[in-house]
């Protein structure tokens, strides 16, 4: 599918990098671009002249798909298809990131969240449709289509339905989420921009990414993710566990952000990002790479999405400084340093400074407490203590001929645990 990016921006110069970026995700062969520095035009969101231009360059590149990076209103959608070649689609970025959402979609929560966005994108236009049926104008008038009310009843019901599943599919998660913490799990969740290379960062934190070995190992589990240099490699949430010793850490991936996304997809997302708002603590992950004016404009959108719901500490870290002199990273860690105060400088390809990020998840997580319970001699006691092996750090097992001295550190969630089960065998539990 051959493409040609069109983008106007109000004053400076126009950056299409991330639009081009976009459209190579979705498969689109970008063989040109056109942009305008100007005030949007009502009905072409580029100016008439320009949009001339951009009809003659589809027509000499034989192309199939011009992709704005502006949102376009169905009535300027129309007026540029009067203008272009016949057969030639017109979309804006919004249409191009469900595109590539539809085509990302694995997991049942994926693709209803996808559906959902694209009825949540659907509805202003069957609205506009009907205000133009009500005051008896034409239906068909400005490429809107014929107006069908039972289509805007129809996609309510169907939003109404799918909003609903969704808060079961997100009930479900986060029973989940508790039973996990319970379990003695510190949920560490990675946050940032799609391609910041969190997947490729999950594969040197996570101890158990070899799908084959371990499919059956975990089966709460979510699919292991893929690490491609490509936008929205990751859609869903994956969680695997990470090698933090001494603690017992699960680590989710999450979809990217992308700049200038609209509410109604934000909105339909919104149980994906749940995984990041309800964690331990979040590893935000920034491509350090890239210019420091757009890691800042980054990095303000994710405070922004973050900081609205989120309530565990955040650690900045830079990502790909196999990419960048060591001057340009101080250079940038300076310029970067009040949104990204005492950040953690890593290369996820390489490994390198992957151990620095290991002792900063351990001293950011929840502090463990220490307790020692006394357990009686009994033929369930080594079923308790094999327990808090697993789920806890134990520091000493000391045996005599009646009991049992168990030191150890844990969530404090787990300590409850134990304490009520070795109150089951009759045991007196001594707080350190």
């Amino acid at each position: 599918m051959r493409a040609i990016i069109a983008k106007r921006v109000d004053s400076g110069t126009p950056d299409t990098t991330e639009i081009k970026d976009l459209a190579e995700a979705a498969g689109y062969d970008v063989v040109g671009e056109i942009t305008q520095s100007r005030k949007a035009d009502a009905a072409l969101q580029i100016g008439e002249g320009k949009a001339n231009e951009l009809a003659r360059k589809v027509d000499m590149a034989d192309v199939t798909t011009v992709i704005f990076d502006n949102r376009l209103g169905p009535y300027q959608r129309y007026n540029l298809g009067q203008i272009l070649p016949d057969g030639v689609e017109v979309i804006d970025r919004f249409t191009l990131i469900l595109e590539i959402f539809g085509q990302r979609a694995q997991t049942r929560k994926a693709q209803l969240q996808v559906e959902l966005a694209e009825l949540r994108y659907e509805l202003p236009r069957v609205e506009a449709k009907s205000s133009l049926a009500k005051r008896d104008e034409r239906p068909g008038f400005m490429g809107l289509g014929e107006y069908d009310e039972s289509r805007e009843q129809d996609i309510k019901a169907q939003i109404s339905r799918l909003t609903d599943e969704l808060e079961q599919i997100e009930q479900t998660e986060e029973h989940r989420r508790e039973r996990r913490r319970a379990s003695g799990f510190d949920l560490v969740a990675l946050a940032g921009y799609t391609n910041a290379g969190k997947s490729t960062l999950m594969r040197q934190l996570a101890s158990d990414l070899d799908v084959d070995e371990n499919e059956d190992l975990h089966e709460d589990l979510d699919a292991t993710a893929e690490s491609q240099d490509k936008l929205f490699t990751t859609l869903g949430t994956t969680t695997r566990r990470a090698e933090i010793e001494p603690r017992n850490v699960l680590l989710t991936d999450t979809v990217g952000f992308v700049s200038d996304l609209p509410h109604w997809l934000v909105e339909s997302f919104k149980s994906t990002l749940d995984s990041v708002y309800r964690a331990d603590l979040v590893l935000l992950v920034v491509d350090v790479s890239e210019p420091v004016d757009e890691i800042h404009e980054k990095l303000v959108t994710c405070h922004d999405t973050l900081y609205e719901r989120n309530e565990a500490p955040i650690v900045t870290v830079l990502n790909k400084i196999d990419r960048v002199s060591e001057d340009e990273l101080e250079e940038k860690r300076r310029a970067l340093s009040a949104l990204a105060p005492n950040p953690v400088t890593v290369s996820a390809q390489t490994g390198t400074n992957v151990e620095q990020l290991r002792d900063r998840i351990d001293a950011e997580l929840p502090d463990w407490e220490h307790e020692r319970l006394v357990l009686p001699m009994t033929d369930d006691t080594m079923s308790l203590v094999s327990w808090i092996h697993d789920h806890a750090n134990v520091e000493d097992v000391s045996y005599g001929d009646d009991d049992v001295l168990v030191s150890f550190e844990a969530r404090p969630a787990v300590i409850s645990q134990a304490r009520s089960r070795a109150s089951e065998l009759s045991a007196i539990p001594e707080s350190a």
